[in-house]
């Protein structure tokens, strides 16, 4: 049978929709339902308020309401609660159909529903009642009760313990975090689901916003994840609803808005703030439970939007579901320059200032950054600024003026991301007395008057961007540089006169060291920290795969001690250091030299080592580090990149790493296989690998020894500086250097000495390529 019910203009429709509607009821609700918590202590009880059931009369008078009204948010909520509500009187399924708006039919608002029994099936053969729903259903009661039972005792462990348990519904309490700050706000907002399966909180307090979320045991991560899909209330559907929010309609008659008294004003004029600019920006008054409140009016094009009080107190409220926009809006329309604050009477201090263009925020700052920036739709926190966007769009500058304080500056930095950095401005507080700094525009106007304010805003630098900079940002290190301060501006000595005019060792550079193999490329390395430890007394990190410890040690202390470590045949005649300069020896080892080792068999990384050498940069304060060589290292590289473009971003990152810690590296290379050698030394281009070696390093260096007696000495090696980036601490060219076997140290070598060498690799250049 299908009836349909039509509800007409006789019907006495209500002006406002029902409370049941409203998460808030206008009136409360005539002996809800008390729900027993069972695992409540021992002489306590827990009520449970359950909301009311509606009707199913006044869910088609709440329809026919909103077919008046034209209000679509209404009637689907109507719509949802028809079926439970046909179910309680009788089982009827209701179906609605249409609703004909107020502008179609203006003389006629009905709201046509077809209302249908269901019959009951025959069955075909006798069949066994069963109490199946019966006992399903008290399953269900009693899985909820044990759920809310722990609940609530979690609950309880985070602090939140309200006189009165609400179900379904947000409840409104004191935040045991905060305690409501100064103020005594209760900023918490606790949700139970009536099921049981979950309960959340959260607070508003922007210098808190403590929130979490509780779960009761057995709850399947399936149900889970369907539960916080669905909405529990009406409430929870209109949260995920919220860009078709409606919002309140509010006027100044309907808020009992007045006037500022005398004591007002006088107040204001305390804080440099004039009746004009007052009157101007509309700064009222409200009588609030026998109380005087201050009353700031947010408009839009002059029309009330919203509405936030404060008292003197410095206690803040808002008016509850009207839409967020910034105060001081019809200011700033079509302004290409806007200055915004972050309180209501550091705009008005702004107007007294001169600045006009100036709008406040209407729920302050939060107490840290966000680690990401959400979507649009999900930036509740900052939503006033998605609904000003075109009062904000055609700004070229805007000044963010927060407060000093950290929260205040996570603020700016929260406008920023939004608005765009490369549009925005800060400013610089200044200093209120010789130990604190002004915290806002208002304590500027205040200690300082209104032109430091002007100057304030005259003085605003760009916000800065990570990763762009201009030359200013650096002007400090310019000057140490022009000045000398470091020391090491015109790089490190060597320690030999003939190197030090071709090469010399500047902090933050890259130095690659290449050469055919047994060449003494390691031996020379070694040399040299040792002459700038002795020099300027710089540490070391080694990261020397080729090497075993003791043999290194034993090189690093003969070029020390300057006397061979045994009494071997490579010694001749010399001395062996003493037991007392060995253990002199290895105290300077172990403060001079730290060591990167790879303990298991696989290779390491170069980001492994850098990592390792961060730490002992800031761990030992070392200035120089060593990796020797470059074919000991893991470089395992993605299938789609080449070899060169993977040297390229190794390079890159170990530049990175010696700018970024002012530290010396030295990077040995192995030339490739020479096929055609003619004992010559290779070039920077022969590196194995790639031409990134020579392109990127700030120094390339070939460390060259002639092995045919017939052709020169045999002891002197050739230092070949094949690549000076930086003009002021070198040049290309080459240096002789003797080498003395029994120690392992390096000298000039003498004219006659460094002439026959030169000749000789002259010569050897010269000669015809053989195989190798």
């Amino acid at each position: 049978m299908c009836k349909t019910l039509n509800l007409r203009d006789p019907i006495q429709t209500p002006s406002s929709p029902p409370s049941f509607f409203f998460p808030k009821p206008l009136s409360p609700p005539l002996s809800p339902p008390l729900l027993r918590a069972p695992h409540a202590p021992r002489g306590e009880t827990l009520d449970l308020v359950m909301p009311p059931r509606p009707s199913l009369q006044s869910l088609l008078l709440m329809a026919a309401s909103a077919a008046a009204g034209g209000d679509s948010g209404l009637l689907l909520a109507a719509r949802r609660r028809l079926p439970a509500a046909a179910l309680a009187a009788g089982g009827h399924r209701i179906r609605l159909l249409h609703a004909f708006s107020a502008a179609s039919r203006r003389g006629r608002h009905e709201v046509a529903c077809c209302v249908r029994t269901e019959p009951a099936p025959r069955p075909a053969s006798p069949v066994a009642v069963r109490s199946r729903s019966v006992h399903s259903t008290e399953n269900y009661k009693k899985g909820c009760e044990q759920r809310l039972g722990q609940l609530i005792e979690r609950l309880k462990k985070e602090g939140i313990s309200p006189k009165q348990w609400r179900l379904g519904t947000y409840q409104r309490m004191m935040c045991p975090k905060c305690n409501g700050g100064s103020t005594e706000e209760p900023s918490l907002s606790v949700m139970i689901r009536m099921d049981g399966k979950n309960a959340a909180w959260q607070c508003f307090r922007a210098n808190c916003g403590w929130k979490g979320f509780v779960e009761p045991d057995g709850v399947p991560k399936l149900s889970q994840a369907k539960n916080n899909t669905e909405c529990e209330t009406d409430q929870d559907g209109e949260a995920n609803l919220a860009v078709n929010k409606v919002y309140r309609k509010i006027c100044e008659e309907d808020l009992h808005l007045e006037p500022l008294c005398d004591e007002l004003v006088t107040y204001f004029s305390e804080r440099m703030i004039s009746p004009e600019t007052l009157r101007r920006n509309s700064v009222m008054q409200r009588n609030w439970s026998n109380k005087i409140v201050i009353a700031f009016t947010y408009r839009r094009d002059g029309v009330l939007v919203g509405c936030k009080y404060r008292e003197v107190s410095k206690k803040f409220s808002q008016e509850a579901n009207t839409e967020k926009i910034l105060y001081g809006l019809d200011d700033i329309k079509r302004a290409r320059d806007i200055i915004i604050v972050e309180g209501e009477i550091d705009k008005l201090s702004m107007e007294e200032a001169g600045y006009r263009n100036c709008v406040s925020v209407p729920d302050g700052a939060p107490p840290k950054v966000s680690s990401k920036l959400p979507d649009k739709d999900q930036d509740k926190k900052y939503q006033y600024l998605w609904n000003c966007k075109e009062y904000l769009d055609p700004a070229s500058r805007i000044i963010l003026a927060t407060d000093a304080d950290p929260p205040g500056q996570a603020l700016a930095e929260e406008l920023a991301r939004r608005l765009g950095k490369e549009r925005c401005w800060r400013v610089n507080w200044p200093k209120k007395n010789e130990n604190e700094i002004c915290k806002d525009a208002n304590e500027v106007l205040m200690f300082l008057g209104p032109q430091a304010l002007r100057k304030v805003i005259e003085d605003a630098e760009l916000y800065p961007i990570r990763g762009l900079f201009s030359f200013k940002d650096f002007f400090p290190e310019i000057d140490n540089y022009y000045l000398g301060i470091r020391g090491d501006e015109l790089g490190v000595p060597t320690g030999w006169k003939s190197m030090d005019e071709l090469y010399k060792v500047v902090p933050g550079e890259l130095t690659v060291v290449t050469g055919v193999p047994n060449s003494g490329k390691s031996e020379w390395i070694d040399a040299l920290l040792c002459n700038i430890n002795d020099q300027v007394g710089w540490k070391f990190v080694l990261c020397s795969m080729e090497n075993k410890v003791r043999e290194h040690a034993r090189k690093l202390l003969e070029k020390r001690i300057k006397k061979p470590f045994f009494d071997a045949r490579y010694g001749g005649s010399a001395e062996r250091m003493s037991l007392d300069e060995f253990e002199e020896g290895k105290q300077w080892l172990n403060e001079t030299f730290h060591l990167i080792r790879c303990e298991d068999d696989c290779l390491p990384s170069v980001n492994w080592v850098l990592e390792l050498a961060k730490a002992a940069v800031l761990r030992y304060g070392v200035r120089g580090l060593v990796i020797d060589p470059y074919n000991e290292l893991d470089h395992q590289r993605p299938s789609n990149q080449t070899e060169t473009e993977y040297v390229s971003q190794m390079l890159t990152k170990i530049k990175r790493f010696a700018q970024h810690h002012s530290c010396h590296v030295w990077f040995v290379a192995h030339p490739r296989q020479l096929h055609n050698w003619n004992g010559g030394p290779p070039n920077m281009y022969d590196i194995s690998g790639s031409a990134h070696f020579i392109n990127k390093c700030d120094n390339g260096i070939v460390i060259h020894r002639n092995r045919d007696p017939n052709s020169g000495p045999l002891d002197v090696v050739q230092v070949c500086v094949r690549k000076v980036r930086n003009k002021v601490i070198g040049q290309i060219g080459d240096a002789f250097l003797s080498y003395e076997r029994v120690s392992g140290e390096f000298r000039d070598a003498d004219k006659d000495t460094a002439k026959k060498a030169a000749v000789a690799a002259a010569n050897a250049a010269k000669a015809p390529q053989r195989k190798g």
